[in-house]
């Protein structure tokens, strides 16, 4: 499995758009900045959308795509599946 994530900074804040094959793994590292980069300097924390693949290209593909949508249409997507803008790391770390 593959995953194409969105963080957020807060609700209608700073977005990050990455690709990864261990979900709970990648967000928590963004969650303790483990790694600098955007997301640390950033406090890019927030897990708000991630969709599941089956192949890394078409992961990697839909990633590309995501990345360069306007800003609104990214928004749209968080907003369509997850309203609240509810932290999905809550529901997904064992």
């Amino acid at each position: 499995m593959y995953y194409v994530y969105i963080l957020a900074s807060q609700r209608n804040g700073t977005l990050y758009v990455g690709v990864t094959n261990d979900l709970v793994r990648r967000v928590w590292e963004h969650k303790q900045d483990a790694v600098p980069g955007f997301t640390k300097r950033h406090q890019i924390h927030t897990l708000v959308h991630y969709e599941v693949h089956e192949e890394i290209a078409e992961a990697i593909a839909r990633e590309k795509r995501v990345k360069r949508w306007l800003r609104k249409w990214k928004l749209e997507l968080i907003e369509r599946n997850n309203p609240e803008w509810r932290d999905l790391y809550d529901s997904l770390a064992p």
